[in-house]
């Protein structure tokens, strides 16, 4: 396994639609072997292919306070969504950033595992919130784009500053 570079806002490879995985093969497993480890060595909870510049629809997820609970989930879909919550969310690309969302409070996600097998899964709360802002990421939306547009402008005039300092 291998550490991966997080790639940071507003990189634009961010906005980038991520591609269905067509075969789940050595490599893609390598891929998600390798993006876990990037999201624990983070430390976060969450970590999407494009986030690793990867453009494929793959996510980790761990919201188990032990760390133990891994689901890798490939071409993952919401199908249902229902409720709203108010949630603080960060994210592995935009460091330090931390700002409410509001999202829905549970969603069912369809995607396939590492082995190929078509899964469903509902959730609430933070492993709901987690999905979603997961999925997001696939389709090229961060959370940021879910604020008002001055906190969109002052996190982007951040980003770039620190992108400046730090080459």
């Amino acid at each position: 396994m291998a550490l991966l570079k997080i790639v940071e806002y507003p990189d634009t490879r961010l906005k980038g639609l991520a591609q269905p995985v067509a075969r789940i093969d050595r490599e893609i497993r390598q891929l998600a072997d390798d993006m876990a480890e990037t999201m624990y060595d983070a430390p976060g909870i969450g970590l999407a292919a494009p986030q690793v510049a990867a453009g494929q629809r793959l996510i980790v997820v761990d919201v188990s306070d032990g760390r133990n609970e891994l689901l890798t989930l490939i071409n993952p879909e919401i199908i249902e969504k229902s409720g709203e919550e108010e949630m603080k969310e960060g994210c592995l690309s935009v460091p330090g950033v931390l700002e409410t969302v509001r999202r829905a409070d549970r969603v069912k996600v369809r995607a396939q595992d590492v082995s190929g097998k078509t899964l469903e899964l509902e959730a609430d709360g933070l492993l709901a919130v987690c999905l979603q802002h997961e999925i997001d990421h696939l389709n090229g939306v961060l959370f940021v784009d879910h604020l008002s547009r001055l906190k969109q402008n002052l996190i982007r005039r951040k980003a770039e500053k620190r992108m400046r300092q730090h080459g």
